[in-house]
């Protein structure tokens, strides 16, 4: 792995502070690459070299959260981190992750959104295999993988978008799910 410049680091972070920045005042539609230059002190070539577009620059905003996530349900407390029964961290990673999920919404819709594939790979790939591995411990009788897919679908960003349930309403549907699957 190639470690970054320092001066690039330092660009970098300034770039982002100045993006998310924006997107508290404006929101996502106000998130134009030239304003996020200027307010980060770089040029416009640098921004589009470093991030490729909106998207790309969307996706380092939620970089941060994902990687504080993952710390979370690999070495946090229990119920999300290790040391739960599997079924108690299935419910516990799925209610962290609509939180995250919400609190992100218009950045994942951007990021989820720009292809067909968008939402695959990243921080899904590690979502499912960490469901994967909890539902096979707490169900081995059932297709595991499918069944991290079928309980991470209700939180791709555009359905949630699009049912504009909160955070509580979305819970409930994932614990009545999930009181057939894995009961408490």
């Amino acid at each position: 792995m190639t470690r970054e410049r320092a001066d690039a680091a330092k660009n970098r972070a300034k770039i982002l502070a100045a993006a998310a920045d924006i997107v508290a005042e404006r929101g996502i539609e106000g998130l134009a690459m030239a304003d996020v230059a200027a307010a980060s002190g770089v040029g416009v070539g640098t921004l589009y070299r470093r991030f490729g577009d909106r998207s790309g620059l969307a996706h380092a905003l939620i970089d941060a959260s994902e990687r504080e996530f993952q710390a979370a349900f690999l070495t946090g407390p229990p119920p999300v981190g290790p040391g739960a029964p599997p079924a108690d961290r299935v419910r516990a990673f799925l209610h962290a992750l609509v939180d995250r999920t919400l609190a992100q919404l218009d950045l994942l819709l951007m990021a989820e959104t720009t292809g067909p594939f968008a939402r695959f790979g990243g921080a899904y790939d590690a979502h499912h295999r960490h469901l994967t591995v909890l539902v096979a411990q707490a169900r081995p009788d059932v297709d595991a993988a499918f069944t991290a897919d079928a309980l991470l679908a209700p939180l791709a960003a555009n359905l949630v978008a699009h049912r504009g349930a909160g955070a509580a309403g979305i819970k409930l549907g994932l614990d009545a799910l999930l009181d057939g699957l894995l009961p408490r």
